[in-house]
């Protein structure tokens, strides 16, 4: 009876706290978190749940630049090539939607969907099929600067029912590609499916020596890529290294150097870190500066 009566009592006091911070309002974000997370301990709200709220309190901080698609990683369809010439790498990518390119990277004429190409290649052979006019097929294509945050540009691809956006950078050049699911993901976390490999994009180049990099990296493939000798054996992630040199789970906005490197989680929650932003303090080979010639 005294043990229900301790709980019922809990219960009030917490109920009555929330109430009192949602009245009041938090301070700040970290408060909110915080309330949050009380209510998960108690079970008011599950994991998953309490991972999607953190997670879609981030995106309203985090920037297009921090998720992109690299330009060097777009899977792209050039104008002047036919159909026959780029439906192989359009099948092997798995993608939905492309970029039709000019001449270079940085002449998006428009986006070419997938099932566009099916009412073509539907026909039994080359002899009966008419000519492909990717002017006509092609849809046009959404230009948004780096700096555009998530949830801004979330609101705005439900608006115009636009899945995906090429993004430029400071010098009008062609940075990358963002999709709505890239976006999902910083909510829901990982949406894999079976065109997705285990690496591939888990580190992607931004320029200037930064990289964005998934947490779940193995240390062996990190090590790879940037020519470090990171020990993996206490930990087989970039992501539990990075806890291991910080003493504690880090949360969004902390940083440190490790081993000449220079590491900012860029999305965590209380679970684990899923985003880092790294910084080669010497590039490693191979990477091009930001403003130099990307093909």
């Amino acid at each position: 009876m005294s043990n229900d009566s301790s709980l019922n009592g809990d219960t009030r006091s917490w109920l009555e706290r929330i109430s009192q911070a949602l009245s009041s309002e938090p301070q700040d974000r970290e408060e909110l978190v915080r309330l949050l997370r009380d209510a998960e301990k108690r079970n008011l709200i599950d994991v998953e749940a309490l991972g999607m709220i953190e997670g879609a309190l981030q995106v309203g901080e985090m920037q297009v630049r921090d998720i992109m698609i690299p330009r060097a990683q777009m899977v792209v369809v050039q104008e002047d090539v036919p159909p026959e010439g780029f439906v192989a790498e359009v099948i092997e990518s798995g993608h939905s939607r492309f970029p039709v390119i000019g001449d270079s990277r940085d002449e998006v004429r428009g986006i070419l969907l997938a099932k566009d190409l099916l009412a073509y290649f539907a026909k039994d052979t080359s002899d009966t099929r008419d000519s492909f006019d990717i002017d006509d097929a092609m849809r046009p294509a959404v230009f948004i600067p780096e700096s555009k945050r998530l949830n801004v540009l979330l609101k705005e691809f439900r608006q115009s029912r636009n899945h995906m956006a090429i993004v430029v950078d400071e010098y009008g050049g062609v940075a990358g590609l963002v999709t709505i699911e890239d976006v999902l993901e910083q909510i829901v976390g990982e949406i894999d499916d079976e065109h997705d490999t285990e690496m591939g994009q888990d580190i992607r180049r931004l320029g200037n020596g930064e990289f964005v990099v998934k947490a779940r990296t193995p240390i062996e493939d990190f090590n790879e890529y940037f020519n470090t000798s990171f020990s993996d054996q206490e930990f087989d992630t970039i992501g539990g290294l990075v806890i291991k040199s910080l003493g504690h789970l880090p949360k969004r906005g902390e940083s440190g150097e490790i081993g000449g490197m220079y590491f900012r989680v860029l999305r965590a929650d209380k679970r684990r870190v899923h985003l880092l932003r790294v910084t080669a303090l010497s590039l490693p080979r191979g990477v091009a500066r930001r403003g130099t010639r990307r093909e």
